[in-house]
């Protein structure tokens, strides 16, 4: 029987050391592929990517560098920020929601009509305070 477990375990003992290789080979044909498979369709994704975001990256860009362009000239060739006259935005005199700034090259009226009023009477028309001691807003 001694001789039977001692040539069990030789077997044993081969038997892993043959697992142990085949682990090994298996592991070096993954790593091949898998650095193959980086190198070849890895880059090739790569480049797909680039070629369908680069484009879209350079035109936000010019969009953003003209919408900035934009905003600096328009705002220094508006001429009329102030206060309504009977010309312009007659509705909106002596109203406490006038606002009269501009954004961006345009000027911005009021909170509830952005473009200003088309009639003589605005509907939500209400008195500016004389002072601001005078004014709460709760």
């Amino acid at each position: 029987m001694d001789e039977w477990s001692k040539s069990f375990v030789e077997s044993l003992e081969s038997l892993v050391d043959v697992v142990d290789e085949v682990v090994v080979e298996v592991a070096d044909i993954i790593e091949d592929f898998a650095e193959e498979w980086q190198n070849t369709i890895g880059a090739e994704i790569d480049k797909c990517l680039e070629d369908i975001f680069e484009p879209i990256i350079e035109i936000y860009l010019e969009l953003e560098y003209d919408e900035i362009d934009m905003t600096t000239d328009s705002d220094m060739g508006f001429t009329y920020p102030g206060d309504p006259t009977p010309e312009r935005h007659p509705a909106c005199i002596g109203c406490r929601h006038y606002h009269g700034q501009v954004y961006g090259g345009n000027l911005l009226v009021c909170g509830m009509h952005p473009y200003g009023w088309d009639g003589e009477n605005c509907p939500d028309w209400e008195s500016n305070p004389s002072s601001y001691d005078d004014f709460n807003p709760f």
